[in-house]
């Protein structure tokens, strides 16, 4: 089998995960369109340690390794990934990223800002109160 073969079937998932990416807005098919860009690159492993082993007659197989070793990665990614989306659907209601993006914690303001207002407020109460 050609080099070529393995290598547009990669781009082609590749781009799919890409696009998944940038256009899904719930959180789980954004992990998901990882999982399927990262598939990509382990195809691309294995074609090329396949492809190389052949010219070189080397039994080293460190694509294969590699592989093996994305994998295990990307099962721990999309654990955590996965435990990260169930806490904030939990919290906010929601897996939406735009909604959590317009939700998202601000900072809180100066302190000395609260206490300046709170002391206008009551100059302002006590002048009502006199007229």
């Amino acid at each position: 089998m050609h080099l070529a073969y393995p290598a547009v079937l990669s781009a082609l998932l590749f781009c799919t995960g890409l696009y998944g990416v940038l256009a899904r807005r719930n959180a789980i098919l954004v992990l998901m369109s990882v999982e399927l860009m990262l598939n990509a690159v382990n195809l691309n492993l294995v074609a090329f340690d396949v492809w190389l082993s052949r010219t070189a007659e080397e039994t080293l197989h460190s694509g294969q390794a590699l592989t093996l070793f994305t994998i295990a990665i990307a099962a721990a990614e999309i654990g955590i990934g996965l435990a990260i989306v169930l806490a904030v659907h939990r919290n906010r209601g929601t897996a939406d990223i735009d909604k959590l993006r317009d939700t998202s914690e601000r900072h809180d303001p100066d302190p000395d800002h609260d206490a300046r207002t709170a002391g206008q407020s009551d100059e302002a109460q006590k002048a009502e109160a006199t007229a």
